[in-house]
């Protein structure tokens, strides 16, 4: 493939050290298994990502991208370089498209998803098997195809207002239902991909804005009122 192939991600500049890791580790092992190319300006936040003659795939280099936004959305290297297995998809549901710009109306929708203490998305991400980070107005998930839109319906349901109470019970008919013979669906991975790789799991407890986030529940969280 000829070096004529490029993305370009804009990543938050809080986000560019976890992009580039200790030393320059996640960066290299990132254009080691994608046989990329990749030039980051820590100034303005921009990862610009090359195709290489070494590169036999052009998908790499849609891997690439994925997991450079998904580091930038706040998922840890561990996690955002699940996204080189071909099972794993990556979403990003922008709250604003659903709910508008107020404020008040975003921090009512994240501190839903959230749940009180944690304890909704902790349910989601139990039951669906996927990766869940809010971070500014968006919700991010990473799973597998399927699981991934379950979590994503869970996730709309609490966006449009249902009770917590609904979606637990969506989440469990949902399993149930992938639980019966013949489907194989709710389980983890194992001999994937990413298992070969020597990827620490870095910044995952803060990039996740979960002090920020978790002060915006106490604030306006409806959890206790729908159970």
């Amino acid at each position: 493939m000829k070096i004529d192939a490029t993305e370009l991600v804009r990543v938050p500049k809080n986000r560019i050290g976890v992009v580039i890791g200790v030393g320059g580790k996640v960066r290299k092992q990132l254009e080691d298994v994608t046989k990329t190319k990749i030039v980051i300006d820590s100034e303005t936040g921009e990862v610009e990502i090359f195709s290489t003659p070494e590169m036999d795939d052009p998908v790499l280099l849609w891997k690439a991208r994925d997991i450079v936004k998904a580091m930038g959305r706040g998922f840890s290297p561990e996690r955002a370089f699940k996204l080189l297995d071909d099972a794993y998809y990556f979403e990003v549901i922008p709250l604003k498209q659903y709910v508008g710009e107020r404020p008040n109306q975003l921090r009512r929708v994240k501190a839903r998803i959230i749940g009180k203490e944690g304890r909704t998305r902790e349910m989601i991400e139990k039951f669906t098997n996927c990766h869940i980070v809010i971070a500014g107005n968006t919700v991010s998930i990473i799973g597998e195809y399927l699981n991934l839109k379950v979590a994503k319906e869970a996730i709309l349901m609490l966006i449009k207002g249902a009770k917590h109470s609904q979606v637990y019970r969506f989440l469990e008919e949902e399993k149930e239902h992938m639980n019966a013979p013949g489907i194989k669906l709710w389980y983890r991975r194992s001999g994937s991909a990413e298992d070969d790789l020597d990827i620490e799991d870095e910044g995952e407890g803060a990039t996740e804005e979960q002090s920020e986030e978790y002060g915006e529940e106490n604030e306006g969280t409806d959890e206790e009122k729908t159970g």
